[in-house]
């Protein structure tokens, strides 16, 4: 103990500065020091224990914020003695820092609440005023998302990150894909001539959807996940197996397939049905309607 005083004494000396101020903001900096310390060995610790990448980035994240708190506590101690002077002060200037620092104050305990009521998480995909995209990033005052193409029903990544306050969970509609369970259901019209043989198309078209490896492993998983819902959420599906709707529509009959699927590979799973409807056309085994 002896061996800091004196070294706060010689600084003091140095810089010409009380003694109490040295003091002050030496030990201001030695509490950083030692939080970014904590924060390098946690983030070892987990990167050397966790391996799958989704939960080693939340730990990490939850570890932050914590010692963050752990850091605000000690700079509380430090400053004891000042505390109450700037209490003072900021009664003084209260409604100027109510107004600067309401923003600031409602995200924090906006994002507290998107934590602990899991509104969203990391890597569900969610839409907020038109933009959609997949969540990469949640801090205390802010959220990321990865915008995919809007363009497109389930469009894929733009390269785009769009930032949002915590605060527009309480002040916009949040659409979210996932956080239910992972699948959405999709659908994909087909035109079929009106006199066409439409039992013979419905077979081939339920033949190419459920000969799909993603499409045909998905109903069992949507089913073992929503019998293991909580009550919170009523919500339920008659059936979980693709479906093809059938609708006349002028000169032509519109056949809608409708199928589960993770909605992140959606595009790419409708690009793989479209190539097999029409190799199946040009093997004239289904008919499609093409207006002259």
């Amino acid at each position: 103990m002896d061996i800091v005083n004196n070294f706060y004494n010689y600084v003091s000396v140095i810089l010409h500065i009380n003694i109490k101020y040295v003091s002050l903001l030496l030990n201001t900096i030695l509490c950083y020091l030692i939080i970014i310390c904590l924060k390098h060995i946690v983030k070892f610790v987990i990167n050397l224990v966790v391996k799958d990448n989704s939960k080693r980035y939340a730990y990490i994240q939850n570890s932050k914020i914590f010692l963050n708190i752990v850091y605000i506590i000690m700079l509380m101690f430090v400053w004891e003695d000042y505390i109450k002077n700037l209490i003072t002060l900021i009664s003084f200037l209260s409604a100027a820092l109510t107004f600067a620092l309401r923003d600031i104050v409602l995200n924090f305990f906006c994002g507290m609440y998107i934590k602990f009521k899991k509104i969203f998480k990391i890597e569900d995909r969610i839409e907020i005023e038109d933009i959609k995209g997949d969540v990469t990033n949640i801090s205390s005052l802010e959220f990321s998302v990865l915008e995919i193409n809007s363009k497109e029903e389930n469009g894929q990544s733009t390269g785009v990150v769009v930032t949002f306050p915590n605060s527009i969970i309480f002040t916009k509609p949040i659409k979210n894909y996932t956080k239910l369970f992972k699948y959405i259901w999709d659908e994909m019209s087909i035109k079929v001539p009106i006199d066409s043989d439409l039992i013979k198309i419905k077979k081939e078209l339920y033949k190419i959807i459920n000969s799909n490896e993603i499409v045909k492993l998905i109903p069992k998983k949507m089913e073992k996940q929503i019998s293991h819902m909580d009550d919170d959420f009523r919500i339920y599906y008659n059936k979980y197996e693709p479906m093809i709707y059938t609708k006349v529509v002028d000169d032509y009959v519109e056949l809608t397939i409708r199928y589960l699927i993770h909605p992140k590979k959606a595009r790419y799973v409708n690009s793989v049905i479209w190539n097999s409807i029409i190799t199946a056309y040009k093997e004239k085994k289904i008919e499609l309607y093409i207006k002259n």
